[in-house]
């Protein structure tokens, strides 16, 4: 229910599934029960770092980073129409090389401190690589990595064309629901960067 709450509260592009360390009936128990209410709702369901899974499974996308599938491998596992999204962390050279492979976005971050990946060794992304990718590109990017309603304005305003959103949604004071409310304001409410 709290699924369905938060995807039918405003605008959500999509759902990333993300099990790290789950074996693999897990995550596809998982995907049975929650892919179904994303497309209730219109949102993709995407499969993190697994493209077999999400090949065999159906799924909207998968999501690779650079310690997971090439992305050649990746679309030979997944065929041509399954979108491939993939982390470039604060790499713009490897975000571009991925774009011309064909990736469907880039996503640039952690822009800041987040509990979902171990980022200590990592220097934060700087909003600014969102700014220069949209002047120079059309492939869409995804700002990542510690994301809340409090300070998602400065990706946004650089440019950002999605962000994704952990602990942001289902850690938040309102709930759910109302996170993904906040979110959508705060996308309509600031000025776009180019």
């Amino acid at each position: 229910m709290t699924l369905e709450q938060a995807l039918s509260a405003g605008d959500v592009a999509c759902f990333q599934l993300r099990l790290k360390g789950s074996d693999d009936a897990t995550i596809r128990a998982a995907t049975a029960k929650l892919m179904p209410i994303c497309h209730e709702e219109d949102v993709a369901f995407i499969m993190n770092d697994r493209p077999d899974l999400a090949r065999d499974l159906g799924c909207d996308g998968v999501h690779i980073g650079p310690d997971d599938a090439s992305y050649a491998n990746a679309r030979r596992m997944v065929g041509p129409d399954v979108m491939i999204g993939v982390t470039c962390k604060n790499s713009r050279h490897l975000a571009m090389d991925l774009a011309d492979e064909g990736a469907d976005y880039v996503a640039f971050g952690a822009f800041y401190p987040t509990t979902t990946k171990d980022v200590a060794e990592l220097e934060p992304a700087d909003p600014e690589i969102l700014s220069v990718w949209s002047e120079t590109t059309n492939v869409p990017c995804v700002a990542i990595g510690g994301i809340t309603v409090k300070n998602c304005e400065p990706l946004i305003a650089a440019g950002a064309d999605f962000i994704a959103v952990s602990s942001g949604i289902w850690n938040y004071a309102g709930g759910p629901a109302a996170a993904v409310r906040a979110f959508n304001e705060k996308i309509d409410q600031t000025p776009r960067g180019p």
